[in-house]
């Protein structure tokens, strides 16, 4: 019997946040569905009273979060009938990459959380006997970071790691993928994107669905961990 998606990244994110500091957390969480790609560029956020139940805030101060994140650049507020709060089809640039480095600690830290996750969250996939449900969102999510442009490229990819998380039926485990993409968003931020990197990484994107609509559960977890060391040499080359 089929076991249908009970894990989104959407309850991820917008679950409550702590109540001291909950003007600053729920910035946090927005800004995480936005450059994620849980919310896409065009897309509408959940209502203000479905946001401030599900995030535990009052509407004040999720109005003053998404007031924040206007002024910033991330989205725009729209009155009348079809109106709402909605992302802005150009985000701000990601700070551009100037020779920084990072606390070698740090960057491992954030790498090894990564690699573990990303690995088992494919193969727990790939374990898994996936809906047709299932099956359309990975394959989706997998054609929209291929067809992606180098400025919403990280957004797709993200979207798309996420997507394999949400197919493993576990809430926390998505939950932990978003905050570890975030971690590792932030880092790759600060180097530049290369475009030969990206036709590789998808290419390894191609292989790792494949593998977990193919139930290999084996070849899902050695491909994801091929991907993710990728992308860790590049951190570690650029930051290290």
């Amino acid at each position: 019997m089929e076991s249908s998606t009970v894990a989104n990244a959407g309850d991820a994110l917008f679950r409550p946040v702590r109540a001291g500091n909950a003007f600053e957390e729920t910035v946090e969480r927005l800004l995480q569905a936005i450059r994620l790609g849980v919310v896409g560029a065009g897309e509408r956020l959940p209502s203000e009273r479905e946001l401030a139940e599900r995030l535990g805030v009052s509407r004040v101060t999720l109005r003053e979060a998404i007031r924040a994140l206007a002024d910033a650049g991330y989205v725009e507020s729209r009155r009348g009938r079809y109106g709402g709060t909605f992302v802005n089809d150009v985000l701000p640039d990601p700070p551009a990459a100037d020779g920084r480095k990072v606390d070698n600690a740090t960057l491992e830290d954030a790498l090894g959380l990564r690699h573990v996750l990303e690995t088992g969250a494919a193969e727990m996939a790939a374990s898994r006997s996936l809906t047709p449900a299932d099956r359309q969102h990975l394959t989706s999510t997998l054609a929209e970071a291929a067809a992606a442009d180098v400025g919403d490229y990280r957004r797709k990819d993200s979207r798309l790691h996420l997507a394999i998380a949400e197919v493993t039926a576990s809430g926390s485990l998505t939950t932990a993928m978003a905050d570890a993409r975030m971690r590792v968003n932030q880092l790759l931020d600060m180097i530049p994107l290369l475009e030969p990197n990206l036709e590789h990484s998808n290419a390894q994107h191609e292989a790792i669905v494949d593998a977990i609509l193919a139930g290999d559960s084996e070849a899902a977890r050695r491909a994801m961990a091929e991907h993710v060391e990728g992308t860790s040499s590049l951190l570690r080359a650029f930051l290290a």
